[in-house]
């Protein structure tokens, strides 16, 4: 058994946040139903990288089921009734006041169906200002400022993922199972709401306290650390860059003496506690990059290693799915798809003994037939 096996979750989702959120319920044994409109999940057509379906799709959505429901139509409107009669949890991510508009708001459903779980996903949340704004990943990474500490000194950038996607998507998961073990306890659902903007604020605590209480924001820094270092890469003399992290004075003084050959650095006034060496960045690259420059990248990182200096190396798309850590860890499996299988890593929380579902990639539609079967109710043309 998995742990959330008989738990059913019907969800009216599209994109990223709440497919990802519900993605993991699935892997953990919950029945999830995708409902999905006539054109399907928005999603299915961002590209067609994966042998003609979308990365983000096949990313998102295995282990689950897809319905097409037309909810503007009564009949269909009635079979997700019945759905959420038999349901868990409902989980919904549509446009601000879609949901609402359908007869679908959290509180007409918890009046409806007592024991259903509510999660309500938005781009910034059912009240205030900016409650009816558009919420697409790029825009919240703005408004909570990660744009503004992301990229170099030229030019601020977005992260290449959608974080704010999958924040909110993490807090939507962690909120669904915090409310199945408190309906468990007690017997009462409970009905929340989970923001993009809330859950991607919160993960700007540090630079939110560091421009706050310093006064100055943290600044741009690539593939560096705004507030450590040495932190990010050097280059070394084979023309290849090490990436390395020092963490505290210790580390500080192994890295002068052992991995630089040059101890006296470890007490230059300019460098000798972490604000310093932040503050002169641009110096402390000029010595690490000279001693260097005597060394290629694998005797660099071998000496790093030596003395227990956190390193690593800039690897490709191409090479992390050669990984040799996914690898001997055996991380990989296969999913079925409309497309045929595909590669697949595991979910990351491994329990010893047991094997994770790895169920196929729906086709839009697929399982209409054999819900509405299961509901009593006509097949559709």
């Amino acid at each position: 058994m998995l742990p959330l096996d008989g738990v059913t979750v019907v969800s009216l989702e599209q994109a990223v946040a709440a497919p990802f959120a519900t993605r993991q319920l699935a892997d953990l044994g919950a029945r999830v139903i995708k409902v999905e409109r006539p054109a399907g999940d928005f999603a299915r057509g961002y590209d067609t990288s994966v042998q003609g379906l979308s990365s983000h799709f096949v990313w998102l959505n295995r282990n689950k089921e897809s319905i097409v429901l037309d909810l503007k139509q009564q009949a269909d409107r009635q079979v997700m009734d019945k759905l959420l009669a038999r349901a868990d949890v409902f989980v919904q991510n549509l446009a601000p006041g879609a949901a609402t508009r359908l007869g679908l708001g959290a509180a007409e459903l918890r009046a409806s169906y007592p024991r259903l779980i509510v999660c309500d996903i938005s781009g910034y949340g059912s009240s205030g200002p900016y409650r009816d704004k558009k919420a697409y990943d790029l825009l919240v990474q703005c408004e909570t400022g990660l744009v503004s500490i992301t990229g170099n000194e030229a030019e601020p950038a977005k992260t290449g993922i959608s974080t704010a996607d999958i924040a909110g998507g993490m807090y939507a998961y962690t909120g669904v199972l915090t409310a199945l073990y408190e309906r468990e306890r007690t017997g009462q659902a409970t009905a929340f709401e989970v923001s993009l903007f809330d859950a991607l604020g919160e993960w700007m605590g540090f630079p939110y306290y560091y421009a706050t209480y310093s006064g100055t924001p943290p600044r741009r820094a690539g593939a560096r650390h705004a507030a450590i270092a040495p932190y990010g890469p050097f280059a070394a003399g084979d023309g290849s860059q090490v990436f390395l992290g020092v963490q505290n004075e210790r580390e500080w003084l192994k890295f002068c003496e052992q991995v630089l050959d040059r101890p006296e650095l470890a007490t230059d006034p300019r460098f000798d506690a972490n604000p310093k060496r932040v503050e002169h960045l641009a110096e402390l690259k000029v010595v690490i990059e000279a001693a260097f420059a005597q060394l290629t990248s694998a005797e660099i990182e071998a000496r790093l290693e030596e003395v227990g200096i956190a390193n690593s190396r800039m690897r490709t798309m191409a090479e992390f799915a050669e990984h040799p850590q996914l690898a001997a860890r055996d991380r990989w499996r296969e999913v079925d798809s409309p497309a045929g299988k595909l590669r697949a890593l595991l979910p990351p929380v491994t329990v010893a003994g047991r094997e994770s579902r790895m169920d196929p990639i729906p086709e839009l539609g697929q399982h209409t037939t054999a819900i509405l079967a299961e509901l009593d109710e006509p097949v559709r043309d």
